[in-house]
């Protein structure tokens, strides 16, 4: 008998599922952070479209990096996980502030971070048990 403490046995398809959704998040952030650490030219450019200051950027890319990291490590993953959200709502947010495309733009945030939750949820037996999915 199976209690609300207990998840089933992660399947290898499951877990791999899991760890390609995250790493795809966890490549694009990384990316990211990257490109605002060194300065790059789209970089820069993006995020000061969006009304940041250019000294401001570098911190940013710090913070995406630190996030990130947490996130990757197994025994903080979670909190990774939040604190991206956080920082992934206040993209939202900016991008809503200067009217950028629904889609593409102001959406893109709400994307990558499904693919941080649901790839942490899949390849997380902690992270299951603690919110269980019912099948109907």
């Amino acid at each position: 008998m199976q209690t609300s403490l207990t998840a089933k046995p992660i399947s290898a398809r499951v877990l791999w599922t899991g760890r390609i959704l995250s790493y795809l998040a966890v490549l694009f952030l990384l990316m990211d952070s990257f490109g605002k650490i060194m300065k790059d030219a789209r970089s820069l450019e993006a995020t000061v479209s969006l009304g940041y200051t250019e000294g401001i950027i570098p911190v940013l890319g710090v913070l995406i990096l630190i996030c990130t990291l947490l996130y990757l490590m197994p025994k903080t993953s979670v909190l990774g996980a939040i604190l991206l959200t956080g920082y992934l709502g206040g993209a939202v947010a900016s991008n809503l502030r200067v009217d950028s495309p629904l889609f593409s733009h102001v959406l893109f945030p709400v994307y990558l971070g499904i693919f941080i939750w649901v790839g942490l949820y899949l390849r997380s037996k902690t992270l299951r048990q603690m919110i269980p999915v019912q099948a109907a």
